[in-house]
């Protein structure tokens, strides 16, 4: 497969800041004020301050996987160790709370919205939607078995079945699924932003951009990343996706194309806020700060 875009390297690309984050930094959230990223082979969640790019607050937490969810004035942690999903007080780090559900695979996601943190807890297909006021599960909505990655957009979750190709709508007012629409091959991880939801597709390394408004298919975008791992965001007016050995690319939501594709060391978690990208470099223990105007 050819690559689309424009290759860029690496090693040409200047961080605003580099964070050492001790073991192997992967999902990361953005808050008001910093970037949280987890490490779970040192069972570590880890606050970046956006203002001093320092690296502040270490929360332990055993084995957290499967994404991480702001709101409520929380951070929202799946455990993979302790199979549960554990709330910490955005302020302080101290834990709040600790929900007895666990991810449905260490290789998923969480969302909050319309009251609710949302998160898979079954591969057989069961959504669970936990309320912040009692920490307690308060509904769970049955969506396509290997549905393992929500996330909150107009008014709606959505959901990707790596397993059915498929992108479900839930209905947060009456708890169900209402349309699931065929995407690309093997969705799993996935954004909101422009009216959209954009599904990273392992399967092809393609991402399906689905209209909120339509629940249609409007485009299936060429980026050449295929493979397991991976993860997309979207902010500062691009999609951006990566894998191992291409840390970044960057689509244009205007054309649905790839305008940028950078090659080279790092990769696997990305995020945009505060105006930059976040990135990791999961396999030296780094997460990156790059400034989205200059790349």
């Amino acid at each position: 497969m050819s690559t689309p875009g424009v290759r860029r390297s690496m090693a040409d690309v200047r961080p605003t800041a580099t964070f050492a984050v001790e073991g192997q930094p992967d999902w990361m959230v953005v808050t008001d004020d910093a970037v949280w990223v987890t490490s779970s082979n040192v069972n570590h969640v880890v606050r970046l301050d956006a203002a001093t790019n320092k690296v502040g607050t270490i929360v332990n937490v055993s084995k957290p996987c499967s994404g991480l969810a702001a709101g409520f004035g929380s951070i929202w942690v799946p455990s993979c160790g302790s199979h549960s999903v554990v709330r910490v007080d955005v302020k302080t780090g101290k834990i709040q709370a600790e929900i007895a559900i666990g991810p449905a695979d260490s290789e998923g996601g969480i969302t909050a919205g319309a009251g609710s943190v949302w998160m898979a807890s079954d591969k057989k297909g069961v959504l669970a939607r936990i309320d912040p006021q009692t920490n307690k599960v308060s509904a769970e909505i049955t969506v396509p078995s290997g549905s393992y990655a929500p996330a909150f957009a107009d008014g709606a979750v959505w959901i990707t079945s790596t397993e059915h190709n498929s992108l479900t709508r839930v209905e947060p007012q009456s708890n169900r699924a209402v349309v699931s629409i065929p995407i690309g091959p093997q969705p799993r991880f996935l954004t909101v932003g422009d009216g959209s939801v954009w599904t990273l597709n392992q399967g092809d390394g393609t991402i399906s951009r689905v209209d909120t408004a339509t629940n249609k298919l409007v485009a299936t975008i060429a980026v050449g990343i295929p493979g397991t791992g991976g993860e997309i965001a979207f902010g500062e007016g691009s999609v951006w996706a990566t894998v191992f050995q291409i840390p970044m690319s960057r689509i244009d939501p205007a054309t649905n194309m790839v305008v940028q594709q950078w090659r080279g060391v790092g990769g696997d978690s990305i995020r945009v806020g505060h105006g930059s990208v976040w990135l990791t470099d999961l396999t030296h223990g780094k997460v990156w700060r790059l400034d989205a105007k200059h790349l």
